[in-house]
């Protein structure tokens, strides 16, 4: 192999790699944006899981004791 077809095939994979760096870079980007959205809901249903709680709380000091 000459010395032309080593650089050749240097760029060659180099191209492939670019490609497939960026390729990586864009699956990442979506997976954070997934994960920034699911934080998100999370969060949402931590608030209303708290506000429910408190509802619940407030009926069952109503409620008269089991054994009746």
């Amino acid at each position: 192999m000459n010395l032309e077809e080593r650089v050749m095939d240097l760029e060659s994979r180099l191209a492939f790699q670019d490609d497939t760096i960026q390729a990586l870079n864009d699956v990442l980007v979506a997976q954070q944006r997934s994960v920034e959205r699911m934080q998100l809901q999370m969060a949402a249903l931590l608030k209303r899981q708290e506000e429910m709680s408190g509802q619940f709380e407030a009926f069952e000091e109503d409620a008269p004791p089991p054994h009746y």
